[in-house]
């Protein structure tokens, strides 16, 4: 993880105005003067969001689908926002896109998951950014990559944008799940463990894929202590040129966030000392984990030292698959995810082998993950 530290203003100090939950939505793509103002007037009679997104470039996957109306809907979101007040945000994703955005006053811009692992791009987009502090979202990469989103936020720091936020969107995977793009909510949290200033936003709509799911990606979101949302709101969404499936009609999206749970960004006094209390508890035990952990990994390194004394072969696949399933259902018994455990055990696994043979075993290099089926 980057030692390098972005120094980055709260969104209560970008100067629009804005409030934490911060809540954007709008379609996904700007299709008409009329779409635009039904979608605003209908945020505005809501009165909970604060920016209203749409996609004027739309970069698609393949040729001959709608790439966006273009630079002529700009002044289409300039009535909208002549009309209800709400402010504006739209993706870029080059130097022209910027310059066209920022003539026509658009106030939040952001960087697609497409553009985003693309550095020479970002640094197109940070350079044509120079001197216009405007507030930039950067959302994550398509592929679960957490150095090149921090790369990109760091190529717009350079470039001097110290309003900045990163959302987070999901990541396309090899793995089948419920979900369009797999949450990874690991990735957000890593980001954030790493920029504890950085403020974080979630799409719930491109992670979930589907209308029916976004309130639980959502919520999860809002537990997790992002700082808001970014939601895809359509007047007729079975019509939509882009992502029909994932967008709500206004009606469902007030319903959304009607039924959402707002968590306070941080505990208030009276929570402090029984807070302070469960966090020494945990301190505690992960002391006893890792005294643990050290333990086990002394006997392993002994058994490595007596396996090579009599020849034996230091992978021995049948001895990890026993002691695999007797922790699956020693974790089924304890409440403990499936997932969680093989991955805490592949790792226990990894570490077990290299402590036991610094120069890898039959070519297999030390710490391959493929090593962690085979056993030892």
């Amino acid at each position: 993880m980057p030692a390098s530290r972005l120094d980055t203003l709260p969104i209560s100090h970008w100067g629009l105005d804005l409030r934490r939950p911060l809540v954007i939505a709008g379609p996904c793509s700007a299709e008409s003067e009329e779409q635009l103002l039904t979608v605003a007037r209908a945020l505005k009679s809501d009165g909970r969001a604060q920016v209203m997104r749409a996609g004027v470039w739309k970069p698609r996957t393949r040729p001959g689908q709608f790439e966006g109306a273009g630079e002529q809907a700009l002044s289409w979101l300039q009535d909208a926002k002549r009309e209800t007040g709400l402010l504006l945000a739209t993706e870029v994703a080059t130097p022209e896109h910027v310059e066209a955005a920022l003539k026509a006053g658009i106030d939040i811009l952001w960087i697609g998951a497409r553009t985003t692992p693309n550095p020479f791009s970002v640094q197109a987009i940070a350079d044509a950014l120079r001197g216009n502090d405007v507030p930039v979202l950067v959302k994550n990469p398509i592929n679960p990559d957490l150095h090149l989103w921090i790369g990109a936020l760091e190529r717009l720091a350079s470039a001097g944008v110290t309003r900045l936020a990163a959302v987070h969107r999901g990541f396309s995977w090899f793995e089948r799940t419920p979900y369009r793009n797999s949450p990874m909510w690991e990735f957000p949290i890593r980001l954030k463990a790493a920029h504890p200033d950085l403020e974080l936003l979630c799409d719930p709509s491109h992670i979930a894929g589907n209308a029916d799911r976004i309130g639980g990606v959502a919520q999860q979101a809002l537990d997790l202590g992002f700082s808001g949302l970014m939601v895809e709101v359509h007047p007729d969404p079975a019509s939509a040129r882009s992502d029909a499936d994932q967008q709500l009609a206004p009606a469902t999206f007030s319903e959304l966030l009607d039924e959402l749970i707002f968590r306070q960004p941080a505990p208030t006094a009276g929570m402090n000392d029984r807070l302070e209390e469960l966090r020494d508890l945990i301190d505690q035990l992960d002391e006893e984990i890792a005294q643990k952990l050290g333990a086990r990994m002394d006997i392993a390194e002994r058994i490595g030292d007596h396996k090579r004394a009599h020849n034996v072969a230091i992978l021995q696949p049948e001895r990890w698959d026993r002691i695999m399933r007797r922790q699956l259902r020693l974790a089924a018994h304890l409440g403990l995810g499936e997932t969680f455990v093989r991955e805490m055990m592949d790792a226990i696994h990894r570490e077990s082998i290299r402590r036991q043979s610094l120069e890898g075993v039959d070519g297999v290099p030390v710490g391959n993950p493929s090593a962690s089926s085979k056993g030892a």
